[in-house]
């Protein structure tokens, strides 16, 4: 019997720290996700501002270019760009943004900036262009610098809340 509550207590407190383990990890992958969007952002920069590259041609080179974690979105916007010629660049980033949430641990502000670049890509001259995404820059890098003060703040309190958490049922519990 004796041996059973402890399996069981070693259980209860293993997977309450492995929940706190991942809420808390989710910190850490929305500041790497920003930052390796925003090397992306610059990739595709780079293709429009510099080498006038058209929009799914450009997409295609930052997937390409970029790191696989976050350049798979810019393959989806590609493909959806050639699949739908009628619909909008906007229109089809409204259309990714949900992975951007779900796959890539980012929060609505976030997702707003990508939106924003979404709204104004292709449809102005190169030098409004390269405003818009000086803009964008900024703010992400705000947002990055938002985001580490958050995985500062909160990602060793989720991962000591889980095994804090699995030791209180346990001690109820037992």
């Amino acid at each position: 019997m004796l041996f059973l509550k402890i399996v069981a207590s070693l259980m209860i407190i293993s997977s309450c720290t492995l929940i706190g383990y991942f809420l808390g990890m989710t910190y850490s992958k929305r500041v790497e996700n920003l930052i390796l969007l925003q090397n992306c952002i610059r990739i595709l920069e780079t293709e429009i501002v510099y080498s006038a590259t058209p929009l799914p041609e450009a997409f295609n080179n930052v997937y390409l270019k970029g790191n696989k974690k976050v350049s798979y979105v810019f393959n989806d916007i590609k493909k959806y760009l050639i699949q739908n010629k009628d619909a909008t660049v906007f229109d089809v980033f409204v259309s990714v943004s949900k992975t951007l949430s779900d796959e890539l641990h980012l929060k609505k502000e976030d997702i707003e900036i990508i939106l924003s670049l979404g709204r104004v890509i292709g449809n102005s001259d190169r030098l409004d262009q390269q405003k818009h995404f000086k803009m964008i820059h900024t703010q992400l890098e705000n947002q990055c610098k938002e985001a580490e003060e958050s995985k500062k703040k909160n990602e060793k309190l989720y991962k000591n809340l889980g095994v804090m958490s699995g030791l209180a049922i346990t001690i109820i519990l037992f």
